[in-house]
């Protein structure tokens, strides 16, 4: 049995262990691929990656460890691919979650906007009927101006007539 000091590894760590691999690839369906690329940055990679966990490297570093390593290696790694897999539901979560967020927000902006739009009709219909009712007024008040003109016309007229009746002309 492995003591509880085994059990304090970090796959972080590369043994200088030097595989004798002829070749340093596995086979997917574009053909093989090397084992040094990234299964974060190659879709190829990450898939055929994903299918067996490890990479033939990881088989012969494996291979070259304890029974007792090798099993807590192969958990370590199990557990930092869920680990991992956790970590990208919760972003993705998250960012869903963010996007669920801005729909609830656009939706709320969609009816003010429209709330506004329809206050602005409703303004534009009392400054339409505020503006016709100014202009009949303004109508009215010219009428009424050029009346008023005209009787003080007249009265000037009058005046001007009875001026000369009351004093007779010497």
């Amino acid at each position: 049995m492995a003591s509880s000091s085994q059990n304090n590894f970090d796959l972080n760590v590369v043994p200088n262990v030097q595989p004798e691999l002829q070749c340093s690839s596995f086979l997917s369906q574009k053909g093989h691929l090397m084992t040094n690329g990234s299964v974060m940055l190659d879709d190829d990679i990450a898939a055929s990656v994903a299918k067996g966990i490890i990479t033939p490297l990881d088989e012969k570093l494996l291979a070259n460890r304890t029974d007792d390593e090798a099993i807590n290696e192969s958990m370590a790694l199990s557990i930092q691919c869920a680990s991992s897999i956790s970590n990208m539901a919760r972003r993705l979560q998250v960012r869903g979650n963010e996007v669920q967020e801005l729909r609830t927000q656009v939706l709320i902006l969609q009816r003010r906007n429209r709330g506004l739009q329809q206050e602005n009709k409703e303004l534009k219909k009392l400054v339409d009927s505020y503006a016709n009712d100014m202009r009949k007024r303004c109508s009215e008040l010219e009428m009424n101006t050029n009346r008023l003109r005209e009787q003080h016309e007249s009265l000037l007229l009058e005046v001007q007539k009875n001026l000369k009746i009351s004093r007779p002309e010497a």
